[in-house]
């Protein structure tokens, strides 16, 4: 049998980016209430495609020929990273994130084919809609109904300018490794997005 991984396939994200994002957990941090959120590593935060979950390590050959041949048509694409949210709603925040600008729509159809790509590889579809998010923290179970509405609240009156625009010139194929410290990650495949011809 198999030796199995925890992979998923995103976007890494830059220095200047991440030290954004961790500039506003700081502040976030603040104004929510103690140990309610279990904050994300900035180091640790990626603009995710597709997450795989328990993977054969023989198959990830095929994987990263799937996402090169996925990848080929497109050009390197720019989003932007602004706005808060939470997942599934703000009466019930679960996940907390920045949002991701796509107003062309180039993120969403590279998206697609890798989703395609995936599935095609033996993967099941995500049934859920494709929202590009940055992940800041998830709520604790634990938390109180009256500790959620607060956290509600804040996002609602929280206004955060755009935390920077991003080129992205890569797709990587990551391992992720779940340890009592945090998710340990490594970079396993990177397909390059390649300029059309001009």
């Amino acid at each position: 049998m198999s030796e199995e991984i925890r992979a998923f396939i995103a976007f890494e994200l830059p220095d200047s980016l991440k030290e954004s994002l961790m500039e506003l957990q700081r502040e976030l941090k603040g104004q929510v209430p103690q140990g309610v959120v279990r904050w994300t590593r900035p180091e640790g935060i990626h603009l995710t495609l597709k997450f795989l979950g328990q993977t054969p390590v023989d198959q990830i050959e095929d994987i990263a020929e799937a996402l090169s041949s996925a990848c080929a048509p497109f050009s390197p694409l720019t989003y932007t990273a602004s706005g808060l949210g939470c997942f599934p709603n703000l009466r019930r925040p679960r996940v907390i994130w920045v949002g991701i600008e796509d107003p062309a729509g180039e993120l969403s159809e590279l998206q697609k084919a890798v989703e395609d790509a995936c599935v095609e590889s033996g993967f099941e579809r995500e049934r859920r809609a494709f929202h590009p998010h940055l992940t800041l923290g998830r709520v604790r179970r634990r938390a109180s109904r009256g500790q959620r509405r607060a956290i509600s609240e804040l996002l609602q009156e929280r206004e955060i300018a755009s935390l920077g625009t991003v080129t992205v010139r890569k797709v990587s194929l990551i391992r992720s490794e779940l340890r009592p410290t945090g998710a340990v990650y490594t970079t396993l495949r990177e397909v390059k997005l390649h300029p059309s011809p001009t």
